[in-house]
């Protein structure tokens, strides 16, 4: 059983910065793809960023684009996402979500193994 656990959420005003981590216990072939999602109160779940560990590409929702990064340590299994210019409608629980042999799917339930989640809030 690979256990995810998230950090680094927090409250912050318009325009400011958090950055976020994701640890995972173990590095397998179900955490070759690590992603962040985020939900939001009375909205769905939505994917963020992904990166494929293997080699490290990455994508992002359009949403976030040119403001959110996502990599990762060399030792694979801990992920990082730094957020910019962050916008009140970043509110939301990021999760963090892993699984594999790969990135290509952002569907929820092709995921296997998620974190508890944090809580980032975004004050205009």
């Amino acid at each position: 059983q690979v256990q995810v656990v998230e950090s680094g959420g927090g409250s912050v005003q318009a325009g400011g910065s958090l950055r976020l981590a994701c640890a995972a216990s173990v590095y397998t072939y179900t955490t070759r793809c690590m992603s962040w999602f985020r939900q939001a109160p009375e909205k769905e779940r939505e994917g963020v960023a992904s990166i494929y560990t293997i080699n490290r590409s990455t994508a992002y929702a359009d949403s976030v684009k040119g403001r959110f990064t996502i990599s990762q340590d060399n030792a694979k299994n801990t992920v990082y996402l730094q957020m910019n210019n962050l916008k009140p409608d970043d509110t939301a629980r990021y999760y963090c979500a892993t699984t594999g042999p790969d990135c290509s799917s952002w569907r929820s339930r092709s995921y296997h193994n998620w974190g508890q989640g944090t809580q980032v809030t975004v004050s205009s």
